[in-house]
């Protein structure tokens, strides 16, 4: 009994990190590509290590297999940057409110990479999701629909990688999926800093406060975060770590109301609308959930 109230506290406190990293994108004073180009390097760095540490092989068994892993490489990374890029140019909150609309484009995504039943259901739910989109926008200003169009580009970026990946792990193991994926986005995102003249020295000159921010986002929050939670869902469950991850945006909302003061820059609509799309999101996975367990009632 304490060993599951212990991974359910190792849960809660990853989720709660995880709701941080929309709030450091506002505590650090730097572009968002840039962030995520230091977040790829210090995460790949910290995961090569761990699994060299253990001896674990991270060799894959075809080419096909590391095409696969490069491209969602480069879906991650462009979720990160149109993540960060969506609360520099608003705030935290809508960030990861848009990014709540992730496991609703993994309902649409899923049944062609998946080759699972559509659910109509899921179809229904899609379209309170836009209402409730609709009805936080309505009064938006137009830096702040450039804001919404980036934080909607991101939720659809980590459905795909999030669909794909779930694919790749039938064959691959999930430690060594993330090192190749960390690893291209750096490559990737290093030849665009390239091309745009920045790939120097100055890339590392920043105040200490966001190097340690840095470092406890490519550490704490990518590396570490993804490494427990491996362990986690195989003692919770996956059902139960994906519904308490929908936790996040309130969590990134609480933060950004005491750390970056942003119920000041809301109105009611957003509060109403973000409740709205939470609560669609966790319908949904209720909603899974009940529909697994009629399976298995079926079928017994």
């Amino acid at each position: 009994m304490f060993k599951t109230y212990k991974y359910y506290i190792l849960l809660h406190l990853i989720i709660f990190m995880w709701g941080f990293t929309g709030i450091l994108g506002k505590l650090i004073a730097l572009d968002a590509l840039i962030i995520v180009w230091h977040r790829v390097l210090i995460a790949f760095i910290a995961l090569g290590l761990f699994l060299l540490f253990r001896k674990k092989s991270i060799r894959i068994s075809n080419w096909q297999s590391g095409l696969k892993l490069i491209g969602v490489g480069i879906i991650v990374t462009l979720h990160w940057i149109t993540f960060y890029k969506s609360i520099q140019l608003s705030t935290a909150s809508l960030g990861i409110l848009c990014l709540s609309t992730t496991t609703l484009h993994v309902t649409w995504l899923e049944p062609f990479v998946m080759k699972r039943p559509f659910q109509v259901s899921e179809f229904l739910l899609g379209f309170i999701v836009i209402f409730g989109i609709y009805f936080v926008s309505s009064d938006f200003q137009p830096h702040e629909y450039a804001a919404l169009s980036y934080g909607l580009i991101s939720a659809l970026c980590a459905a795909l990688f999030s669909v794909f990946n779930a694919k790749l792990a039938q064959e691959i193991p999930t430690p060594t999926i993330t090192l190749y994926e960390m690893g291209t986005g750096f490559i990737f995102l290093s030849i665009i800093l390239l091309f745009q003249g920045k790939l120097t020295s100055d890339l590392f000159i920043m105040t200490t406060s966001d190097f340690l921010w840095l470092l406890f986002l490519g550490i704490l929050c990518t590396s570490f975060a993804f490494l427990i939670t491996i362990e986690i869902v195989k003692v919770l469950g996956a059902f139960t770590v994906s519904l308490s991850i929908n936790l996040e945006p309130i969590y990134t909302i609480l933060l950004a109301i005491f750390i970056l003061q942003e119920h000041t820059l809301l109105n009611n609509r957003f509060y109403i609308g973000a409740t709205l799309i939470i609560l669609v999101v966790i319908a949904n996975g209720w909603m899974k959930n009940y529909q697994r367990r009629l399976k298995l009632k079926n079928l017994s």
